[in-house]
């Protein structure tokens, strides 16, 4: 069964006017991520959003420590304490010392936790295909520029 997408919050702004943008954006991100998060339902991957999230991370940054992921994120300290914590009982994440400096604790991908890292990226990108199905690449390409300019607009990198 597929969820609507929540319209109680939506202006209807049908002019275009930056809220009307803001709010696509917002309802393109939403469904790109029930996307993927029923293909992971379906695959049989019992991730939540947010492990999945913190699963990427520690696969783009091994051996980063759980106090980089809360500088990167962001999110709160707690939160992603318990989600590190929960990822290591699903034997997906694993602590090895820092070689450097014993005192910190390095977090590394087991070889379950690549295993469900190439899965996600699969269904993120089988999800990213069909989003973009269509589209030729001078028009990804000009969405990306007008993304950067907005981003910019916004103070971000």
């Amino acid at each position: 069964m597929r969820k609507k997408v929540d319209k109680v919050n939506q202006s209807g702004d049908a002019a275009g006017g930056p809220e009307a943008l803001f709010e696509a954006m917002h309802a393109l991100m939403h469904l790109h991520r029930a996307r993927v998060a029923r293909s992971l339902r379906e695959s049989g991957q019992a991730l939540t959003h947010m492990e999945a999230k913190v699963l990427a991370f520690f696969a783009r940054h091994p051996g980063a420590t759980q106090s980089v992921l809360v500088s990167a994120s962001g999110r709160d300290k707690a939160q992603l304490a318990r989600l590190v914590r929960d990822l290591k009982a699903k034997g997906l994440l694993e602590v090895r010392a820092n070689a450097a400096d014993g005192r910190s604790q390095c977090l590394h991908l087991t070889a379950a936790g690549q295993a469900c890292h190439d899965d996600l990226e699969g269904l993120w990108q089988e999800a990213s295909q069909q989003g973009a199905q269509g589209l030729s690449g001078e028009e990804r390409a000009q969405l990306l520029a007008l993304l950067a300019r907005v981003r910019a607009n916004l103070g971000g990198y």
